[in-house]
């Protein structure tokens, strides 16, 4: 069964879907099923530069992934961000091209919930 919200890569051709309502079946690609991909929460150091970070400003709210930015080269960049409301009922997906700075600004009126972070190399990722 499939849950809303959750992602699932087929680790054949690389594509990457999201599930917008839950379901019975079972998610198939290239003949094989895909796999779900489970974001990763770690607090150690060494992962530091994938987490999310929310960092408040007077007039907006900003999702910074690293507290330090991760790189962001032609071969190792953040792919997307995604924010939730704290509800679950509205998401905001941000996609980023390397050597872009992976940040993005959002407006105080969106209620964060959860930010995740998808690393083209290390995956899926979340504010712990």
């Amino acid at each position: 069964m499939t849950k809303k919200s959750e992602l699932y890569k087929c680790n054949i051709c690389g594509n990457l879907v999201e599930v917008i309502k839950s379901g019975e079946g079972e998610l198939v690609c290239c003949g094989e099923a895909m796999e779900l991909i489970k974001p990763q929460i770690h607090e150690d150091e060494k992962y530091e530069h994938h987490i999310p970070v929310i960092i408040e400003h007077e007039d907006c709210n900003e999702i910074q992934v690293g507290k330090k930015p991760h790189p962001m080269e032609n071969e190792h960049y953040i792919e997307f961000v995604e924010v939730y409301t704290k509800d679950n009922k509205k998401i905001l997906r941000h996609y980023f091209n390397p050597k872009e700075e992976p940040s993005i600004k959002i407006p105080k009126c969106f209620d964060i919930g959860k930010a995740i972070a998808m690393c083209n190399i290390h995956g899926l990722w979340e504010k712990p």
